[in-house]
């Protein structure tokens, strides 16, 4: 089956999130004071990813609410639980400042979007907010790239769960072999998509995890640059994945 669009997760695929992340909190923690508290930048910014994973997931399973898990973050890396909301939202907004800061696409990300831009139809899906991501992709110069843009509190189903890939792709009017997902979680995106239906490709651009067994239906890149030969596109731009 001819694939006719392709579906991108942000974080981590698109957008440098684990850069911006920890080049922010690194300015952040600066800026208030906090780094000696907790013995250098570098068990900061680990505790900080720490607590954000934990949080995360809280929010993924539907125990809490996106404000919540952020709010929840800030309480638990400071050691904090007295704090208020206000007090939260306030410490939070002023790391948003350094985080954005730092926001940037990975390199591969518009050479690929170009070389598919005739052939393919475009959408997102993450399992964040509309409100984060329509902003990130707004900063970031790409928004108008997407037909649609589809977050998990909005659509009250998120990744891995095979109702978050579908809604993508009733969003493009189209059957689920005819659409192709790109992520780079091997098991949210990756195992997600292929058992949703979905030509799953999953982005390992570190190949940490190049353990990991593949299911069928998931085929392993290192770069965008190995997407459009996959898809069937245009092939002067990449090579054939490394990775098979």
């Amino acid at each position: 089956m001819t694939i006719r669009a392709v579906v991108w997760d942000v974080d981590d695929t698109l957008f440098d999130y684990t850069t911006a992340d920890r080049e922010g909190m690194r300015a952040h923690l600066m800026a208030e004071g906090l780094m000696a508290e907790y013995g250098g930048a570098e068990r900061a910014l680990d505790r900080w990813r720490e607590v954000t994973d934990q949080q995360w997931a809280r929010f993924s399973a539907g125990g809490i609410t996106f404000e919540d898990q952020r709010r929840d973050r800030v309480r638990v890396f400071l050691g904090r639980p007295e704090l208020t909301d206000v007090e939260v939202d306030d410490w939070f907004g002023r790391y948003l400042g350094h985080y954005e800061a730092a926001w940037s696409l990975f390199p591969d990300v518009l050479p690929a979007l170009d070389v598919l831009a005739a052939s393919h139809r475009h959408a997102v899906l993450s399992n964040s907010t509309i409100h984060v991501q329509d902003h990130k992709l707004r900063v970031l110069g790409v928004h108008d790239r997407f037909e649609a843009i589809l977050c998990a509190a909005e659509l009250g189903v998120s990744k891995p769960e095979a109702g978050a890939f579908l809604a993508a792709c009733e969003a493009l009017s189209l059957p689920p072999d005819q659409v192709a997902y790109v992520g780079d979680h091997p098991e949210i995106d990756g195992r997600g998509a292929a058992d949703a239906g979905l030509l799953s490709v999953w982005i390992d651009r570190y190949g940490g995890t190049a353990t990991v067994e593949a299911p069928a239906g998931r085929h392993r890149i290192a770069t965008l640059a190995e997407l459009p030969a996959l898809l069937g596109a245009d092939t002067r731009f990449g090579a054939q994945s490394t990775f098979g």
